[in-house]
């Protein structure tokens, strides 16, 4: 028997503008109107625009990134209606390629700024910069942080299926409770809003509905998977997603070239354009047989490799860099696992802003080591080091070389790293201190 032609069910132009492109869609609601029909155990390709939407530019300055659009984000492919699943069932989701778009083979880096969504290391880092990354068959360099090449490990950042109205009311609520009682000086989570809503093929009704009700994707949820971020999730992985609508309405987008445990920077991935083939298949009430309340994936057997210790391995404690005592915070335990990377690096002449693009995307390894031993949670963070061109073993003092410059925004030069300001200093404990500069 002859070989099946595997159908491309969404194709996508990086010319017409995403909201534009109408098997493109840019929240979670029920209603949004199906994009496409794929057979119970159908293998089909579908194309994906970057999760801007093609805001970000193949330049040396970061203004795009400091001024993207995020009401106007993570346009996903979709949303597909795979026959036969029912409320109740799970959709096997089996990833077979991810590639880049034939005709854009780059990707992107940022860190936002802190007043325009801004990451995990915004306080430090408040600027806007970026990384472009050329890819070479399937490894992947960059103008913007010299000495690094690795492989990727492509994967989707956004795997799901549609809320029901039940499920998308809970989201709305719970989050809704979220930002009422937020007390930080900061965002916490998006409510629904009707600027710029996408929803393909819907009419004008249906779209001002998805509008004021439809979730923003830039959570994951624990009923739907989405917006998770695995890195993992790539060639040959198998996930497993509940399905609580007729028709499932399967959507993807968010595609990654690359990425570190975390996605640190919040625009933190290789970002790319590109197709990913997937086969499907639906598990007739799964979601009782499998006792699942949130997705579950078998990754697949393809990922870089590096040899045993070759992964240097930076440790971090949930007491912040004032000096300030964290009772069991993973979180603040990252940070200061990436803040002791951070100043290693630093010394082989890389910005702060470099390593924390390049911590974003490369394949580091991040684990909790320890939850049990108060009152400090322990983080760790593994560099392979078999990315760089040069030796960065343990060794003694560094040799500096030229590492060139990132992309900042206007107004920024190498070295501005401060919440203060241009010209201002800044210590984040262990005595180290880096100095601001502006043009």
């Amino acid at each position: 028997m002859g070989l099946t032609e595997i159908r491309n069910i969404c194709q996508v132009s990086l010319d017409i503008p995403a909201e534009k492109q109408e098997k493109l869609h840019n929240r979670w609601h029920p209603d949004i109107p199906f994009a496409g029909t794929i057979r119970n155990g159908e293998t089909v390709k579908i194309e994906c625009v970057d999760w801007t939407g093609g805001q970000i530019g193949n330049n040396d300055s970061a203004d795009d990134v400091k001024n993207v659009d995020l009401t106007k984000i993570h346009y996903l492919s979709g949303p597909f209606e795979v026959e036969t699943a029912e409320p109740g069932d799970v959709l096997l989701v089996e990833i077979m390629d991810v590639q880049p778009h034939q005709n854009s083979p780059w990707g992107f880096t940022g860190v936002f700024a802190k007043e325009n969504g801004g990451g995990f290391l915004d306080e430090l880092y408040p600027s806007a910069a970026k990384a472009i990354w050329d890819f070479e068959g399937i490894y992947c360099t960059s103008r913007h942080l010299p000495h690094v090449k690795f492989a990727g490990l492509i994967h989707p950042g956004i795997l799901g299926c549609a809320p029901s109205a039940e499920v998308l009311a809970t989201w709305n609520k719970r989050e809704g409770e979220l930002i009422a009682a937020n007390q930080l000086d900061r965002i916490v989570a998006q409510p629904p809003n009707p600027e710029n809503v996408h929803a393909g093929t819907a009419s004008e009704d249906v779209k001002a509905k998805v509008g004021r009700e439809g979730a923003r994707t830039i959570p994951g949820r624990p009923e739907h998977g989405g917006n998770c971020d695995i890195k993992n999730l790539s060639r040959g992985s198998k996930v497993y997603l509940p399905v609580h609508v007729n028709g499932a309405k399967f959507s993807v987008g968010d595609l990654h070239f690359s990425q570190g445990d975390g996605e640190i920077s919040f625009c933190g991935a290789i970002e790319m354009s590109g197709v990913i083939t997937i086969n499907f298949k639906v598990l007739k009430n799964g979601i009782a047989d499998l006792g699942m309340k949130s997705p579950i994936y078998l990754p697949g057997p393809v990922e870089p490799h590096y040899g045993p210790g070759r992964y240097l391995t930076f440790e971090g404690f949930s007491v912040d860099q004032h000096g300030k005592q964290h009772y069991m915070d993973v979180t603040v335990a990252y940070r200061q696992t990436i803040l002791r990377c951070i100043e290693y690096l630093r010394r082989f002449g890389y910005s702060d802003y470099q390593v924390y693009l390049l911590l974003s995307c490369a394949p580091i390894q991040g684990h909790i080591a320890g939850i049990v031993d108060i009152p400090n949670a322990c983080t760790t963070l593994g560099l392979p080091m078999d990315i760089f061109d040069f030796d960065i073993s343990p060794s003694g003092p560094a040799k500096k070389l030229d590492m060139g410059s990132c992309a900042y925004e206007t107004g920024v030069k190498e070295g501005e790293v401060t919440k203060g300001g241009a010209n201002s200093e800044h210590s984040w404990g262990g005595g180290l201190t880096y100095r601001a500069k502006s043009t």
